[in-house]
């Protein structure tokens, strides 16, 4: 499969800046070009969508660069630590967020009962 920038972000369900930007962050190669265009091949694909799994599981384009140095070797352990500070990091922003929903909850029930006076949401938050 060979494939021009544009095919490639399409295969990919990318824009092409976002295979420029990647490459700009060495994520993504930058083939070279024949007759003025660049050529994309499906390890170049297959690398793509390794990028936007780990993106959706979390991973920063630093952490990925890291994972992305693994994929060629057998490196589970530090794989595996990658991973699991990703999981304590998620774990820790689900908390955060848990608690901002419950304390906009009560807000939303104090606003509710109320009928005069200031809104406590507004109030909360400094208005």
């Amino acid at each position: 499969m060979n494939m021009t920038i544009g095919k490639f972000a399409s295969a990919g369900k990318v824009g092409i800046e976002t295979i420029r930007f990647y490459q700009r962050k060495g994520l993504l190669p930058t083939p070279p070009g024949f007759d003025g265009i660049r050529r994309y091949d499906v390890g170049d694909l297959r690398r793509l969508k390794f990028i936007r799994q780990a993106q959706t599981a979390g991973f920063t384009l630093d952490e990925i660069g890291r994972l992305l140095e693994l994929d060629a070797g057998d490196d589970r352990e530090t794989a595996r630590s990658l991973a699991k500070l990703r999981l304590e990091a998620l774990d820790a922003k689900i908390a955060e967020l848990q608690a901002a929903r419950e304390s906009l909850k009560t807000l939303v029930g104090e606003c509710a009962s109320g009928k005069s006076g200031p809104c406590p949401i507004l109030q909360s938050f400094g208005v």
